[in-house]
């Protein structure tokens, strides 16, 4: 005999759940396309500035206006080089990336022509006014010759860094019948050997570097701050 159940029998709960209408399928993928899209555009708003800086100097030049310095095709990035500050530290050449940068190269002897480039370097430098900031002057010393105390005074402002002159030499070029240290280069912030200047600058051709370097200076105002 079963045993006695008081309790009524109580049928199965189901809970039956609707599939997504047709139309609501869509609307959410139009939403996501148009969150995607939304997305897009503030990253292409953000970016602009940078993207039109580098086209108005590299890709639109107007026929009247010429570079005094040459452009260089491709541009050559900091190589993985190492150096030696003049208080004897350890760094790398790398280590300069944040800044434009004017440099020369020259033996640590530095002669007339060295400190010619010095001068003008330092000149330049404070000729572009409150711009300066974005901009170091740099002395490549390619070799192991001492540096003159007497030249320490004038160099307070700049960065020097011993180089080998094996390794700048893959890096750097000067044009062809002149050597590296007749010229003057120009680094951007980004890291790269983009420009350079004719050999042996004298203090008439020094407003022409001048203009190049406010040029470059405008050009990367939207992206490039003062500092690394």
């Amino acid at each position: 005999m079963a045993p006695n159940d008081s309790s009524p029998d109580q049928p199965l709960g189901l809970t039956v759940h609707s599939m997504p209408a047709p139309q609501d399928i869509a609307a959410n993928a139009a939403n996501t396309r148009m969150g995607r899209w939304k997305m897009l555009m503030v990253l292409l708003v953000c970016a602009a500035p940078v993207v039109a800086s580098y086209i108005t100097y590299y890709l639109v030049r107007p026929q009247g206006r010429q570079n005094f310095g040459t452009l260089i095709d491709p541009q050559r990035p900091l190589p993985d080089m190492q150096a030696v500050e003049m208080a004897g530290k350890q760094t790398n050449v790398r280590a300069l990336k944040g800044q434009w940068l004017l440099i020369s190269v020259a033996g640590g002897a530095c002669d007339a022509k060295c400190q010619h480039h010095l001068y003008i370097q330092r000149q330049l430098r404070e000729g572009v006014g409150k711009e300066k900031d974005r901009v170091d002057w740099v002395w490549l010393v390619s070799d192991d010759a001492a540096i003159a105390p007497s030249l320490l005074p004038a160099l307070a402002s700049a960065t020097v860094l011993r180089v080998p002159a094996d390794q700048l030499q893959t890096w750097l070029q000067p044009e062809q019948g002149t050597a590296l240290q007749d010229h003057l280069y120009m680094v951007d912030p980004l890291g790269n050997w983009m420009m350079r200047f004719p050999a042996r600058i004298d203090a008439d051709q020094a407003p022409k570097v001048k203009r190049d370097m406010e040029r470059l200076l405008r050009a990367s105002a939207f992206w490039d701050t003062p500092g690394r």
